[in-house]
């Protein structure tokens, strides 16, 4: 491993024997998604999420998305994109420690299906990840795979789950594994929210976490000089 996963372990042993990792707090994170239409074949992904060690305190990360998305059919979905993240590894603050900044690109697929009821979602995702914490840099890279299931209770309430694993292209396989159920709430046509709980699993940690998700949609083809 490079100088930074030098660093990183040394941080984590520092941080382990100094204070809290915030392991056993219930942490959260707010996100917001949305696919913005611009063509009957493209449209941007736009994404925003804040991490937090505790429900509404201590910074963890935060992290900015964009992408491109090329909708093959209905059912499949290829984009390319890139990934701003800034993240504090540790749970209280420590003078002069500096935070780990990522730029990302990514490679994505998606596969939708239904069975029943059921709406099934396959997403492969691949990761190559430029990282930098004072004046160390590293480059790593990585694949995920998410399965998605979305149960429809009433048109206007549904249940969510998902399942994710991280697996790196380098050194040790295992990164990490998400785990997820929510509630979600169909707003309008093209906004809904969800309210849901992560179990994301580390080799050595695991951390527990509310999630408050928004989703909006909106359509900014022009029919007849007008957003549809």
């Amino acid at each position: 491993m490079r100088k930074l996963a030098v660093i990183l372990i040394l941080l984590t042993v520092y941080n382990g024997a100094a204070q809290e990792t915030g392991e056993d707090k219930l942490g959260a994170w707010y996100m917001y998604f949305g696919i913005n239409k611009i063509s009957d074949r493209f449209s941007i992904h736009s994404e925003a999420q804040f991490r937090y060690y505790e429900t509404t305190s201590n910074f963890n990360q935060m992290l900015l998305r964009v992408g491109l998305n090329y909708h093959i059919s209905p059912e499949a979905i290829a984009t390319i994109g890139y990934g701003y993240i800034d993240t504090d590894n540790s749970f209280e603050d420590i003078p002069n420690q500096n935070n780990l900044f990522e730029n990302r690109l990514f490679e994505q697929f998606i596969l939708k299906n239904k069975v029943w009821e059921l709406l099934f979602e396959h997403r492969f995702r691949f990761e190559q990840r430029f990282l930098h914490s004072g004046s160390t840099t590293d480059t790593q890279h990585r694949a995920r795979y998410r399965l998605q299931i979305t149960l429809p209770l009433t048109n206007t309430f549904f249940l969510n789950f998902y399942d994710e694993i991280f697996l790196n292209l380098q050194d040790d396989i295992f990164n990490q594994n998400r785990l997820y159920a929510a509630l979600g709430i169909n707003v309008l046509e093209n906004f809904s929210v969800q309210l849901g709980y992560l179990k994301n699993h580390f080799n050595t940690t695991n951390f527990d976490r509310l999630q408050f998700g928004i989703f909006y949609n909106p359509d900014l083809r022009r029919k007849n000089g007008k957003v549809k």
